[in-house]
């Protein structure tokens, strides 16, 4: 990315405004489309889907669990009917096939709030910010389902912004919009994806299921990159992509497999020169033993950094991969 450039802008210039959003607007039809099946109900009587992303019932027939809601019951003591362990389940292996967090990308109603965020802190070059430690979700989750076991209920359901989401467009938003005002503030001044990157239980949940799921997001192409640093400042967990895209010396494989990888497809987007794919998680056994690690990492590090040398000498510095302010690096 050069200086003053817009992430995506080489991509916009050789693929289109669609084909450099492609991903972006799927997951915004999808969010609009989970949201529009549950308010589909009390606002228009199409009772499709009955009760919430927390639990529900489809055409009265199936059942839907978020099993982090399962766990919560079942640590509070109570032993919910048989549906909710179906539920859960279905829901469990859909996000070990998919992904543990496509449910932070692409059903998330919050995530709209926390993208505008970040969008508008990349507008007004707004850089300073807090860092957070990398375990305090893990922290938060493990809180609430203490506090299920000790308290005997689900208090993080009555404070859950996708749940308050939800309630409030179904009830009057009240309370619901002074969380998601704060949320919002919290991602454009406190910290960059402060929420969903660091806070959120939900998102540590399911990332852990994402940890072994199927598809993944990868760098196939990963000798094309000329260092522009676009899919590190869009990605909600850049740091995810270093190990995956400037790995091969090391032997690292070119698939991101990390769990906290959200599969939103952003860096597909927007890098111009088509580096990233979907792919499967087996994808990197089969580069690997395609692509044995080089016998001189200095030459194919020169190689590699050659392919484009008048973008290259812009961004010499390099990404930390806890560094929590790519736009820094690429401004």
């Amino acid at each position: 990315m050069k200086p003053g450039e817009r992430p995506g802008a080489e991509a916009i210039e050789r693929k289109g405004w669609l084909g450099a959003h492609r991903w972006l607007l799927a997951r915004r039809l999808s969010q609009l489309v989970f949201l529009g099946l549950f308010l589909a109900g009390p606002w228009l009587g199409l009772w499709i889907v009955k009760g919430n992303l927390a639990s529900s019932l489809t055409l009265d027939v199936l059942p839907l669990t978020d099993p982090l809601l399962l766990s919560q019951v079942l640590a509070s003591g109570n032993l919910p009917e048989n549906a909710a362990f179906i539920g859960a389940a279905i829901v469990l292996i859909f996000y070990l096939v998919v992904g543990g967090r496509v449910y932070c990308s692409w059903v998330c109603p919050v995530n709209p709030i926390t993208d505008a965020a970040e969008w508008l802190r990349r507008r007004l070059a707004i850089k300073a910010g807090a860092h957070f430690s990398a375990q305090t979700r893990y922290w938060l989750l493990g809180a609430i389902l203490l506090l299920a076991t000790t308290g005997g209920g689900l208090a993080w359901e009555l404070v859950n912004p996708v749940s308050m989401v939800y309630r409030g467009l179904v009830f009057g938003m009240g309370l619901a919009w002074g969380i998601l005002v704060a949320i919002f503030l919290l991602d454009l001044f406190i910290g960059r994806r402060a929420w969903c990157g660091h806070l959120c239980p939900v998102g540590a949940f399911y990332g852990l299921l994402g940890g072994v799921a199927l598809v993944r997001v990868g760098a196939l192409r990963r000798e094309r990159c000329d260092d522009c640093l676009d899919c590190f400042a869009v990605c909600p967990e850049h740091q995810v992509i270093k190990p995956a895209l400037r790995g091969a010396d090391k032997g690292l494989g070119p698939v991101i497999l990390s769990g906290h990888c959200t599969n939103c497809g952003r860096c597909i987007d927007v890098c111009g020169r088509d580096v990233f794919a979907f792919t499967t998680r087996f994808a990197n056994n089969h580069r690997l033993a395609n692509n044995p690690r080089p016998t001189n990492p200095c030459r194919s590090a020169i190689h590699f950094r050659s392919a484009n040398p008048s973008r290259t000498a812009i961004n010499t510095r390099p990404v930390n991969a806890g560094d929590n302010h790519p736009q820094e690096v690429s401004s």
